[in-house]
This record gives structure tokens, C-alpha cells and sequence, in this order.
């Protein structure tokens, strides 16, 4: 589902946010991608939708490959949910609002048609009750929720979280990932930055550690919890609760 090649990110001409990351991920896969902060988790993933532009390498979703000046951009980006550390849900927009909006601008979806999405994708992250509400109305778990269901309405192949959990309180924290588990018993191809090791264990079929923009070590969640091979990792869990 996931192609990359050869990727470098630089930023400036000498910051080196990515360098020469080579990653496939498969469709159905989850992928949890962890490190330190500043390592460049966050920089792949975006450069996977082209909101960072790969300064070399190639990147290919679902047979396309995005640098190509043939490619419709945004014809992948429709078949790419992304769910941010920030909500990013317009503010003066009900819930109902920001879930109908993509839909009807770039699925053409008619009223009726998105406003049923909606309600499905709500009910399926657990807060139907709050369609009519304002996001200010909303906790943070409730609004990343939102976040997620306003994603899962486009019906995207795959998915990709940026440390959705991050700017929540602890105790919000779980409600969300109790869909992000949902999403991956589901089948759902995903890619997910996060610190929450519980998450990586529990639903990743894959764990890739990157530091310094290089992967460093990847594999099957357990085995690299249990028994890491590489002695960066090692120091990495070291200093971490998991």
C-alpha cells in the first residue's frame, strides 16, 4: 500500500530531518513509529500525503507515486485519512459540519448523503449525541474523536496519525486509542507516530524505531520490546515508562 524509497527531508540545505528511509507497509498492516523527539517520525509521515515534499527519494501510495508530475495529488489525498495532534476542526462549524464539509466538496456527496457518513462514522467512534455540538462544547478526547470520525467519513484506504494523543489529558487518552484499536482489529492500513508503547504492543504488526532521521531498528512489536538488537534502542527504552 506504502512505498518508500530512498527518502531525505532537508530542511534549510543543511538539516537533515529524514535521511534515506526505505518502508513498506503493507495493506491491512499497522505500523507504529517511535524515537526520541526531533527524530523525523513526524516528517515521513507527512511526506506520505506531500504536505512536506521529499527533498530525494520516492514515495508511493497505493500504486502512485506522488512526485510524479502526472500524479493527481489530490486524488490520493482522498484515500489518505490524517489525524494531526491538534483537532484542526473549524471552530465555527458544528460536528455535523466539519464531518459533511470534505465530503460534499471532494467525494460530492450530496446533504443527506454525508450527513448519514457522519452519523455512522460518529456512532462507530462512540459520540453520535454530539453531532449538533461546537467543537469549544467538546472535551479533547471528544474533538480528536471527531477528528477521527471526520477522517474515517472519506472512507480513506489508509491512515495516518501524528501523535494523536499527545495534546490530551491522561485520562482522554484512552478513549481514543480504544478506536485507534477498533480501527486496526478492523483491517485499516495505518501508520501511526506515538509514544504510547501500550498502543504499539497491543495493535502494531510492526514497530520502527527511527533516530536522527534514519531507521534504526525495525520489526515485530514484542520482539523489539523484549530483546532490541540495536544498542540505541536499547538506551531509548531505557529512559522511558512502557
Amino acid at each position: 500500500m506504502i512505498k518508500i524509497h530512498g527518502l531525505t527531508k532537508t530542511f534549510d540545505r543543511t538539516i537533515h530531518a529524514v535521511s534515506n528511509v526505505n518502508l513498506h507497509v503493507a495493506e491491512g498492516e499497522v505500523v507504529v513509529i517511535i524515537g526520541p523527539s526531533g527524530s523525523g517520525k513526524s516528517t515521513i509521515l507527512r511526506c506520505i500525503n506531500l504536505l512536506e515534499i521529499p527533498t530525494e527519494g520516492s514515495v508511493e501510495v497505493d500504486g502512485y507515486e506522488l512526485t510524479d508530475p502526472s500524479t493527481n495529488i489530490d486524488h490520493v489525498r482522498a484515500e489518505v485519512g490524517m489525524v494531526f495532534q491538534q483537532f484542526n476542526l473549524f471552530p465555527h462549524l458544528t460536528v455535523m459540519e466539519n464531518i459533511t464539509l470534505a465530503q460534499r466538496k471532494v467525494r460530492g456527496r450530496n446533504k443527506s448523503e454525508a450527513e448519514e457518513m457522519a452519523i455512522r462514522q460518529l456512532t462507530r467512534v462512540g459520540i453520535p449525541e454530539k453531532a449538533d455540538s461546537y467543537p469549544r462544547q467538546l472535551s479533547g478526547g471528544q474533538q480528536q474523536r471527531v477528528a477521527i470520525a471526520r477522517s474515517l467519513a472519506m472512507e480513506p484506504r489508509v491512515m495516518l496519525f501524528d501523535e494523536p494523543t499527545s495534546a490530551l489529558d491522561p485520562e482522554m487518552v484512552k478513549e481514543v486509542l480504544d478506536v485507534m484499536l477498533e480501527l486496526a482489529a478492523g483491517g485499516m492500513t495505518m501508520v501511526v507516530v506515538s509514544h504510547e508503547m501500550g498502543f504499539a504492543r497491543a495493535a502494531g504488526d510492526r514497530l520502527v524505531f527511527i533516530d536522527e532521521g534514519e531507521i534504526v531498528e525495525s520489526g515485530p512489536p514484542e520482539e523489539i520490546f523484549s530483546n532490541p538488537s540495536n544498542e540505541r534502542t536499547r538506551t531509548f527504552f531505557n529512559k522511558i515508562l512502557y
